[in-house]
């Protein structure tokens, strides 16, 4: 029953991502009287739902490095401020983004918890908040354009055409609502991956993961909303900003649904890299704001005539405060539930300059030398840590920060391989990765990089790579499995989380 409470603000939140974010892959559509309403909520539910357990793991990720919340009370409340803050706005019929509110009670989070938050991983995801509309109004345009030369060159008959319209708009719709549920899971449950309460589920047919557990439970979320709640701004986005023909209504949801499976396909970024090429970032756009684009894009095409520009300076309002309302939200309610219910809402996490950090430290040139004054040193949070250095060395870069940080931090764990029987049976692992572990059972750590070195030494499969573009993918699954593996033993092992 606890664990359903504490579930329950994410579950409030994929509701209302359903009611604000989801419905918009099929508004166009609605609002142009080409798709039913009922017909756009069953595909766009199902669709969502795939999207949601096949390819959520990419974009929560991102969220994970940018504040890593490890307390399931701490995920509760985030969820919360983000969910009260969703629906505060869909309440107002602005088509705000998810991914706005949820980011921003990160960010509240780190604040009380006196955690640093990671400013490239924020800057990284914020940057798309003006580069996923930017991009959506140009696919918009160029399919536009494209969709225009086709139809004067076969001249259709105009029953024909309003047969493929619509066929097209729920296939791409479709399509749309997969990558949004690729994308946006992260929004609903990217907060609990870290303290996921269940127990991996074997169906016979197919293993469900403790985190693929979660994201279907939010796809169903999701899902309801999209039924409840979503026909209010449907009608925003359908009709309030530019009246759409079905021609254009086509092209505004193909335009947004390639933005989203650009930002949330995991295949597109290893393909990518394997061929040395600079990857997209997996990172949790918003439906909202690619729609939106799209549809301003339409605009532009037609000369900015028909552009209803109050709504959409309203939209873009309801963008910028978003994220401030959400982080305020949750710092208040976060010491509500610490002070007054008696909750912990997260774990402290010490940072200490112990002569094993200033030994490793001494291998990167130029650092060891600015932890001499803090030498024996320990620390209450990454904060106060920051801080320390900042004061003691104005110069140093946030990159050394970042490192220090890293190495300094104080994660205390014995391997018990009896506690990871299943990841050394179902191939998690390689057969020498595997054995590695086996070798250093027994052993305590203080930090994380400590294990890591410890198997390295006893094979390569567990040795970092050099950093480019080309072992970049690889380096990223080797971190996420050691953390994983240190997250495993340093909880109890009643199947925290999910491989």
């Amino acid at each position: 029953m606890m664990i359903l409470l504490y579930l329950s603000s994410g579950l409030f939140l994929g509701w209302s991502l359903g009611a604000n974010d989801a419905a918009n892959i099929f508004g166009t559509a609605v609002g142009s009287k080409m798709v039913r309403f009922r017909t756009a909520a069953i595909i766009s539910s199902l669709s969502i739902l795939l999207g949601s357990w096949l390819s959520g793991r990419g974009a929560s990720r991102t969220l994970e490095h940018l504040g890593e919340i490890n307390e399931i009370a701490g995920a509760f409340v985030v969820a919360l401020a983000a969910a009260v803050t969703l629906y505060g706005m869909t309440r107002m019929k602005l088509p705000v983004s998810a991914t706005q509110s949820i980011v921003g009670a990160i960010v509240g989070w780190n604040y009380f918890s006196g955690s640093v938050t990671d400013y490239d991983t924020f800057r990284t995801i914020a940057a798309t908040w003006a580069i996923c509309p930017a991009l959506a109004a140009v696919f918009c345009m160029i399919l536009y354009l494209a969709a225009r030369y086709i139809l004067m060159k076969s001249r259709i008959h105009l029953i024909k055409l309003d047969f493929y319209n619509r066929i097209g708009l729920l296939l791409v719709g479709a399509f749309g609502a997969y990558s949004l549920g690729a994308s946006n899971i992260a929004n609903v449950m990217g907060v609990f991956t870290q303290v996921s309460p269940f127990k991996p589920l074997d169906l016979y047919v197919v293993r469900l993961t403790s985190v693929e557990q979660l994201f279907i439970l939010g796809g169903i979320a999701i899902g309801v909303g999209v039924f409840t709640y979503s026909h209010r701004v449907m009608s925003t986005v359908g009709e309030g900003i530019v009246k759409l023909n079905p021609v254009s209504a086509l092209t505004v949801v193909l335009a947004s649904s390639l933005v989203l499976f650009l930002f949330a396909s995991q295949d597109l970024q290893y393909l990518l890299a394997s061929h040395g090429l600079p990857t997209i970032p997996l990172v949790p756009v918003s439906s909202t704001q690619a729609i939106v684009g799209a549809v301003i894009g339409i605009g532009v095409m037609h000369g900015g005539r028909g552009i209803n520009y109050r709504v959409v300076g309203k939209i873009v309002a309801g963008w910028v405060v978003t994220p401030v309302v959400a982080g305020a939200i949750a710092f208040i309610a976060l010491f509500i539930f610490q002070n007054v219910f008696m909750q912990r809402v997260y774990r402290p996490v010490e940072y200490t300059v112990s002569p094993e950090v200033v030994q490793r430290l001494a291998r990167e040139r130029g650092t060891v030398r600015l932890l001499v004054p803090l030498r024996g040193r320990t620390f209450k949070n990454a904060i106060s840590f920051r801080d320390s250095l900042a004061a003691l060395a104005p110069g140093i870069s946030p990159k050394e920060i970042e490192m220090v940080l890293r190495l300094s931090r104080v994660q205390r764990f014995t391997v018990n391989t009896s506690l990871l029987t299943r990841e050394l049976k179902s191939g998690f692992l390689t057969p020498r990765q595997a054995s590695a572990l086996r070798d250093i059972n027994g052993m305590s750590f203080t930090h994380t990089w400590q294990m890591q070195e410890a198997l390295a030494e006893k094979t390569k499969d567990w040795a970092f790579r050099e950093d480019n573009a080309e072992n970049r993918q690889y380096n990223k699954v080797l971190r996420d499995r050691i953390k994983y593996l240190v997250r495993r033993l340093s909880q109890p092992p009643a199947g925290q989380n999910g491989i």
